[in-house]
């Protein structure tokens, strides 16, 4: 029988700004155990004035956690037993819910989108309304919230030493896809013993692109069940719903990254099916939609969504 596990955010178990194959786990578990991890977001000057709920360990995380690299408050990483380079994990988030009641967003000049259309920072703070599920912006509109962690990853290749959590990469790490919600189950590469999994950024809301380089970003506390996939294979990232596959990729050329996401799930739909590569590609055409996930990290992202139904 799994068990289940609680991982509170603390200044011992978060790290700041990196993944790093070499970082000591902050919990253990077997294949197959929920565990529940708790993040927070942001730096000081993010902190709202007034009546907000603000998770009293986010005071001493940013008064004694170094952020070795810019970068993400990531909670983690677990260490899940019987996980080896080469295996796959499963990533089934089970829930993700709220654990404060604001969330920010901001414009920084030179990044985003549109890195030279805007010369000043501009920031807001969104009261986050738990009771209808609503994110209430400065001009008194309310927007419909869909929390997911914008940072879920693995350990990366030792080789890689710390890398910064900004950049998506095979490992999985910052892909902010909005697919991401209860109910999907993603798959990360392994690229270390333990397999060292991470999450945080919590997003209230995003849309896809993430143009103005943030979300609503908050703090979020996700359940999640990891199981160690030995008999899967993965170069990138994958994932599934109950109605669709998908497939992610990301690099610094969009272009590339689309064609990396399409190719992945040709992949996929040739292993599932008894179709040729060329069968797959117009069945792409036909019913596949490429999306872009993100293009403000560096490493910009596209994800492939392919229903269920069309195989």
């Amino acid at each position: 029988m799994s068990d289940a596990h609680i991982l509170e955010a603390t200044t011992k178990t978060v790290h700041w700004g990196y993944f790093d194959a070499a970082q000591a786990p902050a919990a253990t578990i077997n294949s197959g155990d929920t565990i529940t991890i708790n993040t927070v977001s942001g730096g000081p000057d993010v902190v709202p004035d007034g009546d907000f709920h603000i998770p009293p360990e986010l005071h001493d995380i940013h008064a004694t956690v170094p952020r070795k690299l810019p970068g993400h408050i990531l909670t983690g990483p677990v260490h899940v037993s019987g996980a080896k380079v080469g295996h796959v994990l499963q990533v089934d988030i089970l829930e993700v819910s709220l654990r404060q009641d604001w969330g920010y967003n901001f414009i920084r000049p030179g990044a985003g989108g549109l890195p030279d259309d805007f010369t000043e920072t501009s920031q807001m703070t969104i009261r986050l309304h738990a009771d209808s599920n609503e994110g209430e912006l400065p001009w008194g509109k309310r927007l419909p919230l869909r929390p997911f962690f914008g940072v879920m990853g693995c350990a990366p290749p030792a080789d890689w030493g710390a890398i910064s959590s900004i950049q998506p990469r095979a490992h999985g790490g910052n892909m902010d896809n909005k697919e991401l919600i209860p109910g999907a189950t993603l798959y990360l590469p392994i690229f270390v013993d333990g397999a060292l999994f991470s999450a945080g950024d919590g997003h209230a809301c995003q849309g896809d692109g993430e143009v103005c380089v943030t979300a609503i970003e908050t703090a979020l506390q996700g359940v999640f069940r990891l199981t160690v996939r030995a008999d899967m294979q993965l170069s990138l990232p994958q994932a599934e719903d109950a109605e669709n596959l998908i497939t992610m990729a990301f690099n610094e050329d969009l272009d590339v990254a689309a064609k990396d996401a399409l190719r992945q799930m040709l992949d996929v739909i040739t292993a599932r099916n008894n179709l040729t590569r060329e069968q797959a590609y117009s069945l792409c055409s036909l019913t596949a939609d490429l999306r872009i996930t993100q293009i403000v990290n560096g490493n910009k992202g596209v994800h492939v969504v392919l229903p269920k139904s069309a195989l």
